[in-house]
C-alpha cells in the first residue's frame, strides 16, 4: 500500500482579488498557515485593512492525514460564507491554508443564495490566482557508526538519494538523514540489517 506523502499548499500569501456582485465588493485572500494560532492575527490585519468591511469571512484547513478545519461566517447568515469558502479549499485540494473574504456592502441585499455564490466565487478566483505547490512529507532519523564503515553507509545514502540534514564525523560518526515518508520503512530496514550501525 502506498503511503500518501505529498500534499498541496501555497508558499506565500496571495495577491488581493476583487469580486463584485450588485455593487457589493468581495476582497479575497489566501495565506499559508502552520497552526491555528496563525489565523486570528491575519483576520485582525484584514479587518484593519478594510475598516468599512461589514464581514471578514474565512475558512482554514490544517493537516495531511488528520485534517482540522474551521469555517467562519462572521455574522453573515449561517453557512452562507465560511462553508462556500471551505468548499473551494476542498476542491483545490490544498491544506495548511487560510482563505478569507472581506465584504463591503454595496446597498443591495444579495439573499442567502447570492451570498453563497459570491463568497464561493471570490474564494475560487483567489485560489485560481495563487500558485499552488506540492510538498513532500519526510521522515527523519539518525544513524551512528564507526568511521571505518563510512563507505558502506555512504553507498546506501547515495543509492537511495537520502538527504543528510546534520553530520558529526569524529571517531564515532553520526548522520541525521531525511527520507520520503513513502520509502521510510524500506530505508530503515536496510540500515537495521547493518549490524555495525545504530539507528535512532
Amino acid at each position: 500500500m502506498d503511503i500518501k506523502d505529498t500534499y498541496n499548499t501555497i508558499a506565500k500569501p496571495s495577491e488581493e482579488i476583487l469580486f463584485k456582485e450588485k455593487k457589493s465588493k468581495f476582497y479575497g485572500y489566501a495565506f499559508p498557515i502552520a497552526n491555528e494560532s496563525d489565523v486570528k492575527p491575519i483576520i485582525e490585519q484584514l479587518k484593519k485593512k478594510h475598516p468599512t468591511a461589514n464581514h471578514v469571512c474565512y475558512a482554514w484547513q490544517l493537516g495531511i492525514t488528520q485534517i482540522q478545519y474551521r469555517a467562519n461566517d462572521d455574522g453573515e447568515p449561517n453557512n452562507s460564507a465560511g462553508l462556500p469558502i471551505y468548499g473551494q479549499i476542498q476542491s483545490f485540494k490544498v491544506t495548511n491554508i487560510l482563505v478569507a473574504v472581506a465584504r463591503i456592502f454595496g446597498g443591495t441585499k444579495l439573499g442567502v443564495g447570492g451570498l453563497i455564490s459570491a463568497y464561493k466565487n471570490a474564494a475560487l478566483l483567489t485560489l485560481e490566482n495563487t500558485p499552488i505547490i506540492e510538498k513532500i512529507l519526510e521522515h527523519q532519523f539518525s544513524i551512528y557508526f564507526e568511521y571505518e564503515h563510512m563507505d558502506k553507509v555512504m553507498r546506501v545514502i547515495k543509492q537511495h538519494q537520502l538527504k543528510i540534514i546534520a553530520q558529526n564525523l569524529q571517531l564515532n560518526c553520526n548522520y541525521t538523514l531525511s527520507v520520503r515518508k513513502q520509502k521510510a520503512n524500506e530505508i530503515m530496514a536496510i540500515f537495521s540489517s547493518m549490524h555495525y550501525l545504530k539507528l535512532k
